[in-house]
């Protein structure tokens, strides 16, 4: 149970390091500014949930370390805030490409 649990976990922040690595491409080759901070949000997000799924780890699969848990903490407000810093920046550059399209 516990090595189905560390494969899917890992699994899991691969695919999301995938798309942090992806829209960090996209975005330096971007040039347009609005399409680069939507590619941006998208990072954040990405970049957000792949720092939670790595605080994970030290939370729940090692026990009794407290330098674990104040590592895994750390992990989790960081992740946490990119995560909500990209949505609120993906709402943002979403209404500003779709007012100059109209």
């Amino acid at each position: 149970m516990l090595e189905s649990l560390q494969y899917i976990h890992n699994l899991c922040f691969i695919i999301t390091l995938g798309f942090s690595i992806y829209y960090s491409v996209k975005y330096r080759r971007e040039r347009k500014p609005d399409h680069k901070g939507l590619l941006q949000a998208k990072q954040n997000m990405s970049m957000g949930i792949m720092l939670t799924l790595l605080s994970l780890y030290p939370l729940l699969l090692i026990s009794g370390s407290s330098a674990g848990v104040v590592i895994g903490a750390m992990f989790l407000l960081i992740g946490l805030f990119n995560l909500f810093a990209g949505i609120r920046n993906r709402t943002i550059y979403r209404a500003r490409l779709t007012k100059t399209d109209q």
